[in-house]
């Protein structure tokens, strides 16, 4: 963007008065009701014929974007809702939310004052007051909010969101401050300590969901809120509801997590060594989770994320391989450097091949067309079949005590069955899902992972309707095995044992640059997975993170 034209005048610090009225804060200085409401010449763009007002079109100016944002957050903070609405693209929707702001929220002496902008992007803070019943608190955040052109006219206009008015509202979620209708829950690692953000600052969200799921059972007495209540959009994401400001103290139930303090701790700081990493473990015997961690600490990827799974979804598809007699770990398997499958070429990873190996050489330097070419064998729902009936995959069943994604594997045919072999296609999973699927090679049987003991409530847990063989779990666990020892999850995995399993993954993601790097592995009663958006091969970026936490369980 160029430099801004002035259209106003600097003042004095304090606010203007003009009519009455005060005109909104921006960087320090007052402005004119003129500037406010667009009467300045500097936005006449274009000119009026007897008929028709030529639509206006391209890059919006400095002024255009100030103009519109100084419309928009003098009308808000002077409770004129219909004039802020008007500057938006969706006027109902602004109207709703910020009359609930008030009435709902019971939002008060609100001040907005404008920040620095990027370009069309308009940055401020909000200070207010929250009033309910005798009781008051200062509330602030910061928020923003992006101006752009509306096609129908050319209007320059703010792009509305309900993350508009507050950075945690998705769009459908409303704000309301009253008694809250689940009351606060004290949560307990498995030592008994208490668990709260400043110590772990990934479990924001699990936190929420221990409180929605639990808070009207563990006896607590509810306080007064200001909070985020869910529309039907978010609970689809199984979004739990947000407190964002405690007016009175409720009393807190107690709920008893399985979460072990010191894993949680190390997870938490091993996933500050990657951005956008996610981390779970879990002991394979129980099914109990033991850490969970994200570099970033809003929406929960690692129990709630839908990715691509990239070469780790190979465990699933071995396991399949093993059980039909395709195929066994020390069998001349060649992969080549392409395939072609119902219209698609597929390539290894840096177009590799493996003229003449074993499937064991295959699966641990992860050569997809080692895996694909075995798609014209098989039937479009032999994989779906192998993930739900073996490893509990896909079946939105799991109950481990906080909302959870558990995986997905749909049917498929042609070249998406074939990339769904390799993890790609339709197959979606999270750190979670991959964690158990390690855990279940382990044990030879899915225990599904839980965060709070199903006695805990009675609540019942999601089971698989067969175990693999013997026979499979030991072809799982020699080419598992193989690909720590020496395959591409050799360098993370050096220092723990031989009978230590693990599996790397790429997942091209598209219009990313790099790919997702997956990593999952077994060792002893521990099982752990971990993912690093756009970072690259799994074996070096969330390798590390997952062998960590493995060795310090080694140690404990």
């Amino acid at each position: 963007m160029g430099k801004r034209r002035r259209v106003v005048e600097r003042r004095k610090k304090r606010p203007a008065v003009i009519g009455g009225m005060i005109a909104v804060v921006v960087g320090g200085a007052g402005l004119g009701l003129y500037a406010l409401y667009g009467g300045g010449a500097a936005d006449a763009a274009s000119t009026k014929t007897a008929d028709h007002k030529p639509v206006k079109t391209g890059p919006l100016s400095a002024t255009e974007v100030q103009t519109t944002a100084r419309t928009f957050l003098s009308s808000w903070q002077h409770g004129k809702v219909t004039q802020a609405a008007a500057v938006t693209d969706d006027s109902k929707a602004c109207v709703r939310l910020l009359t609930g702001y008030a009435k709902d929220a019971h939002v008060t002496g609100v001040t907005l004052t404008e920040g620095t902008r990027t370009g069309d992007k308009v940055p401020f803070s909000v200070k207010a007051t929250v009033s309910y019943k005798g009781v008051s608190k200062p509330l602030s955040y910061d928020s923003a909010f992006t101006v752009i052109r509306r096609t129908s006219d050319g209007k320059p206009v703010v792009n509305w969101h309900a993350a508009v008015v507050h950075p945690d509202l998705a769009d459908g979620d409303t704000l309301v401050t009253g008694a809250s209708g689940t009351p606060p829950i004290k949560a307990l690692d498995r030592d008994g300590g208490e668990i709260t953000t400043a110590k772990y600052p990934s479990l924001g969200s699990v936190l929420d969901g221990l409180r929605e799921k639990f808070g009207k059972k563990a006896g607590g007495k509810a306080g007064v809120e200001l909070r985020v209540v869910r529309g039907k959009a978010s609970e689809k994401e199984k979004l739990s509801d947000k407190t964002l400001l405690e007016l009175s103290k409720g009393t807190p139930g107690t709920v008893k997590t399985t979460l072990s303090p010191t894993l949680q701790a190390a997870a938490e700081k091993q996933v500050t060594t990657q951005k956008n990493a996610s981390v779970v473990m879990m002991r394979p015997s129980t099914g109990e989770v033991l850490a969970v961690a994200n570099s970033s600490h809003g929406f929960n990827v690692a129990f709630q994320g839908s990715l691509a799974p990239g070469s780790t979804m190979k465990i699933i598809t071995s396991t399949m391989l093993f059980e039909k007699g395709l195929i066994t770990p020390d069998a001349s398997h060649p992969c080549p450097k392409t395939y072609k499958l119902a219209g698609w070429t597929f390539h290894n990873d840096d177009d590799s091949e493996i003229k003449q190996g074993s499937f064991k050489l295959s699966f641990g330097a992860s050569c997809n067309n080692a895996f694909i070419d075995f798609a014209p064998k098989l039937s479009d729902s032999d994989l779906t079949t192998e993930a739900q009936q073996v490893y509990g995959l896909g079946m939105n069943n799991w109950a481990i005590g906080v909302p959870t994604f558990d995986g997905s594997v749909p049917v498929q045919s042609g070249a998406q069955m074939g990339a769904s072999l390799i993890g790609q296609g339709g197959v979606r999973m999270n750190p979670l899902n991959m964690a158990s699927v390690s855990a279940t090679v382990d044990t030879g049987t899915f225990h599904q992972p839980y965060l709070v003991a199903p006695s805990v409530d009675n609540r019942t847990i999601a089971k698989a309707s067969r175990t693999m063989s013997s026979k499979t779990q030991a072809q799982l666990k020699e080419v598992m095995q193989y690909t720590a020892g020496y395959g591409t999850a050799a360098k993370a995995m050096s220092g723990l044992s031989s009978s230590c399993g693990a599996k790397t993954g790429s997942a091209e993601v598209d219009g990313q640059k790099k790919p997702n790097g997956w990593f999952t592995a077994y060792c002893g009663d521990f099982a752990a997975a971990g993912v690093v958006q756009a970072g690259g091969h799994g074996g070096d970026t969330a390798g590390p993170i997952v062998a960590a936490l493995l060795k310090l369980g080694a140690s404990l």
